[in-house]
């Protein structure tokens, strides 16, 4: 092309339209029907808009059809006529092979979608089933009210068809009905019949869930990961599988698109769902689809933007050429940097994507990170050798290294190739430590290059430090203009990260000097160091410990159940933390081991031990401690060996390796506390963590830094970070919610204040009193719904309070009632779900059970052990009947303990007078759940020996597999090719049997 050509270009790229996000939606002047819209209407003006926006309206009702319209879609998208023979071969082993499931036609749709057809004369073909070169090729149509039959009828709202396969299917439900119904009924779909007939239901990427005024999407995988956790309470990792996960649509401003009609002209313009379709989602290698959020698809747009501009007005090697993305702690930053270096990667004209990270504890995390989203595409290097090799290799397109390597590189070559080749540099957390000599070092001998930066936490020349060079002390300076914001205060509106709530603990004594402005910073800190401040301090951790990190809330995560969460506390310097390692120490020493809390310790050597609190640079560096603090954290190491039969010291390598386990333990919540200086107070994520015990100064983008390691959502059971703060840092707090937030930011980003809560749980329990006195009959369903809604608003709000130390005896509902009235709720739960089992159309559409908040008080099979052990020695003393109906009580009221009640039952009407109960429980159980397997092995005609296997493996990893081929050796044998062999719904009926024999016994025995 030649060089007067290239500002059309240029122009053509400023002018598009074809952003996939929507720069500022303004609403429509449209008159606002004010009259009674159904949900048929609904439908039926949705499909109008989308008919207007060029998708093609088809009436479909059956399979054959479905296949039909797909044969010809594909047809037309190749260039091609299919012969009978080719068609139904193709259609057979490509698109609907017996054994493929969610996973496997997702991967087929994000990674293969290029499929070989061999025809009937030898040759072969590649038969495309999306065209991600050239969007506009695939064809859109819409179909609505589908029928299918799996293990019941079903009848499916709207379904948007990409050259004949379903791939976004879109659930309404009436104005007024939480949406949160159609989130359920897409999992009652996946459970009852999209996997029925030839599965092409199981094609669908995206769901759009919708009652008119609320839209939201999320991908396949939430819903297929939602109900493999509901039937086996699997794993809950961050990209976690419930309604939390489900996202807003929204303009470039971060403005939301609710509602349908709006959410429909934006999100379905065809060129946006294709682009979101083929650009915008990540299959990681866990196998789950990550569809991205309007933010960090405009993040990554603007990018590639900037790119094309900056070429064609030949300004690389500037400043001009680059930009910086600030968005918030937790929004995703890895996500978004990745899909834009993958996408930069892929423009012909560059040669390089460099990731520039900052501190080798990142380059080990964001290096994981970027082997979920593409194996082998983080080409991660140890040395600079390492280093030099991959700069010249042609293929390493993508390398991550960090500042100082890539710093040591230009120092040893001064001339390179590389230099002159056309590169991407993007800094991930690019508000720390590139600020200095290494920067301009880079910048200096790289010619054609682009730099990014991304930060959750930009620097302004409000919260700039007064050292390092003058010309690149802010964000602004070092990486160019602001190319994309989203602030704390989107976030948290958006519900992508939690809201924080502060306790200032100001209880504990200080010495009286403390608040005199004559002493300085360094008195001050040693003034805090008091004997008697730290022993108060360390017992109020203690003592508050279970209570902040909710040690009374169950839940699974990582395969296990887990009660509660975990905690850092960050202190001011090594010598404080050097002694409340101590005296957490001393204070556990007369404590049974197993009661103790796990508690860690990690610091390193720091140049500038900072008093100004905005979390000055930590690196791996044990060599510079001095031999006192080097002594004392090779012993606390050698108690965390001790605790979990490692072997790491102080040593280099041997460093390296201890803050990586340390880091992943915090994430297993294996550790209760961890003891820091600086590290861990910025770029690290553990969704486990909720609670940030502080005694030390922050401020400005150190304290959000900090702060933000609480707020990652986990489940409906962690509904804020919790940060505990035993010094004044209110104004603090305030100016740093204003710098990255707005004026009004507090209001949004810290929860209420406690009697706010207070008033309004007082206000509820009081109408569930009067309304629904225990002892009498909730009748008529319009009464049960009002229960349903209003005791779930009450456990909402319980689950908020029980962290603020003013609720401990102020609960008002005795347990005794509060357990008679969780009795009550899980009868209708599961009477309400049963009914919309029998039910072939219509489901409870406006009821939604907070299931989850009641399980964090679980009641545990060892305490009913402990009540029957009472009841047999109080057998006969008329003690006895008040002993069971208190079992009775407890097993109502606990949703685990339910589907086991017979079994309990019989079990204390068979146990021995002088048996040992563990023992004989044990037993029991045992022989039970072997009779129950040999029963569903003889109903369903299961091969035994591998049907046990599965199950014994089943007990062993912690879930029933869904996926994969281990489920299908054990079904009895079917002829894949005869007609109506309906291994589908074979396999569901098995899968489901399973489930829930595997919930029914798993945990105990």
């Amino acid at each position: 092309m030649s060089e007067d050509l290239k500002p059309s270009r240029y122009e053509a790229i400023a002018l598009s339209n074809e952003s996939t996000v929507v720069a500022e939606f303004v609403r429509p002047n449209e008159v606002r029907e004010e009259r009674y819209q159904s949900e048929a209407e609904l439908e039926r003006d949705l499909i109008e808009r989308l008919q207007v926006q060029a998708y093609e309206y088809l009436r479909i009702t059956s399979e054959a059809d479905l296949i039909a319209n797909l044969r010809r879609q594909l047809e037309a998208l190749n260039k091609i006529t299919f012969s009978d023979k080719e068609w139904q071969q193709f259609f057979g082993e490509k698109i609907a092979g017996a054994n493929d499931g969610i996973v496997e036609k997702t991967a087929r749709i994000q990674e293969d979608h290029v499929q070989v057809l061999k025809r009937d004369d030898g040759s072969t073909k590649n038969i495309y089933l999306i065209d991600k070169q050239s969007i506009h090729n695939n064809r859109l149509q819409v179909i609505n009210q589908y029928e299918i039959e799996g293990k019941r009828a079903n009848r499916y709202d709207v379904t948007v068809l990409v050259n004949g396969l379903p791939m976004v299917h879109i659930e309404l439900k009436r104005r007024g009905v939480d949406i949160r119904e159609a989130f359920n009924q897409i999992d009652r779909y996946q459970r009852d019949s999209f996997w029925a007939g030839s599965g092409l239901f199981e094609y669908v990427q995206l769901f759009v869930i919708s009652n008119g005024t609320l839209t939201k999407y999320y991908s396949n995988t939430v819903r297929d990961g939602h109900l493999a956790e509901q039937r086996n309470k699997r794993d809950r990792k961050k990209t976690s599988n419930s309604f939390s996960f489900t996202s807003w649509w929204a303009d470039a401003k971060n403005q939301p698109i609710t509602e349908l009609a709006d959410f429909t002209k934006t999100f379905f313009a065809k060129h946006a769902l294709l682009n979101i379709l083929t650009k915008y989602c990540v299959f990681d290698v866990d196998r789950k689809l990550l569809v991205m959020r309007p933010y960090q698809i405009v993040a990554a747009e603007r990018i590639l933007q900037r790119i094309a501009t900056a070429t064609n007005h030949r300004q690389l090697g500037t400043v001009a050429a680059g930009g910086y993305i600030w968005h918030t702690t937790g929004s995703g930053k890895t996500l978004t940097s990745f899909k834009a270096a993958q996408l930069a990667r892929g423009l012909p004209e560059i040669d390089k994507v460099l990731f520039v990270v900052d501190r080798k504890d990142l380059d080990y995390q964001t290096m994981r990170e970027y082997e979920r989203f593409e194996k082998g595409a983080a080409n991660s290097n140890t040395s600079t050798a390492v280093l030099q090799k991959q700069l010249e290799d042609p293929n390493a397109r993508i390398i991550i290294t960090t500042i100082q390597k890539l710093s040591r590189f230009v120092a040893k070559n001064k001339k390179h190739p590389v230099y002159d080749a056309h590169v991407v540099v993007i800094f991930d957390e690019c508000h720390r430590s590139q600020f200095g000599d290494m920067h301009a070092e880079i910048t200096r001998v790289f010619n054609r290059y682009h730099l990014f930066g991304f930060t959750g936490t930009p620097i302004f020349a409000d919260n700039a430090g007064s050292g390092g060079n003058p010309r690149l002390r802010t964000t602004e300076q070092a990486f160019g203009d602001k190319l994309h914001t989203y602030t704390i205060v989107d976030a948290i509106n958006d519900k992508n990260v939690l809201p924080f709530r502060i306790d200032y603990i100001n209880t504990i004594k200080t010495a009286p000097n403390v608040r005199d402005k004559q002493v300085s910073a360094i008195d001050t800190e040693r003034a805090l160091l008091a004997p008697e401040r730290i022993t108060q301090i360390a017992g109020y951790i203690r003592e508050h410990f279970d209570q902040k990190t909710k040690r009374s809330a169950s839940y699974r995560h990582g395969g296990k159940r887990l009660n509660g969460f975990n905690s850092l506390f960050a202190t001011a310097s090594i010598d404080a933390a050097k002694r409340y390692y101590t005296e957490f120490a001393s204070q556990q020493k007369d404590i049974p081991p197993a009661q103790r809390l796990k508690i860690g310790l990690i610091y390193s050597f720091a140049a500038n031990e900072d008093a100004d609190g905005l979390l000055e640079e930590e690196e791996f560096e044990t060599e510079g401690l001095d031999q006192g603090s080097r002594d004392f954290l090779d012993a606390a190491i050698k108690d965390y060996n001790g605790l979990f039969a490692t072997n790491f010291d102080t040593s280099a390598d041997k460093f390296q390796n201890y803050y990586k386990d340390l880091s992943q333990r915090l994430k297993n919540r294996e550790l209760d506390l961890v003891i820091v200086v600086n590290m861990f107070l910025t770029g690290f994520d553990a969704t486990t963590l909720n609670t940030l015990w502080v005694d030390k100064n922050l401020r400005a983008h150190g304290l959000i830094q900090a702060y933000s390691r609480t707020n990652r959502i986990l489940n409906s059971v962690k509904t804020y970070g919790n940060i505990v703060s035993f010094r004044d840092l209110e104004q603090a707090t305030n100016d740093a919610l204003a710098l990255f937030g707005n004026k009004d930011a507090k209001g949004i980003v810290l929860l209420k204040p406690y009697a706010d809560y207070y008033a309004e749980y007082q206000k509820k329990v009081a109408e569930l009193v009067a309304l629904f006195p225990l002892g009498k009959a909730i009748t008529g369903e319009a009464a049960q719904k009002a229960f349903i809604k209003l005791f779930g608003s009450i456990l909402r709000l319980k689950n908020i309070l029980t962290a603020f130390d003013d609720f401990a005896g102020n609960e008002i509902l005795s347990d005794r009632d509060f357990q008679d009235y969780q009795s009550l709720y899980l009868n209708l739960y599961a009477e309400f779900r049963s009914a919309s089992e029998a039910e072939k159309e219509t489901i409870n559409d406006d009821v939604v059970f907070e299931i989850e908040l009641i399980k964090q008080v679980e009641i545990n099979v060892d305490y009913i052990l402990m009540l029957v052990e009472r009841y047999i020695k109080a057998k006969g003393t008329g003690k006895d009947k008040e002993i069971l109906a208190t079992i009775e009580r407890a097993i109502n009221s606990s949703p685990s303990l339910r589907n086991k009640k017979d079994l309990i039952e019989q079990f204390v009407d068979s146990v021995s007078p002088k048996a040992r109960v563990d023992a004989e429980w044990q037993a029991f159980v045992a022989r039970k759940k072997a009779e129950e397997l040999d029963q569903i092995i003889a109903d369903e005609g299961l091969k035994a020996d591998e049907a046990k296997a599965f199950v014994d493996n089943a007990f062993r990893d912690g879930a029933i597999p869904t996926t994969g081929t281990a489920i299908t050796k054990i079904l009895p044998p079917v002829s894949r090719f005869s007609k109506n062999n309906n291994h589908s719904a074979k396999k569901q009926t098995v899968l489901d049997k399973l489930a829930a024999f595997f919930e029914r016994y798993f945990g105990l025995g």
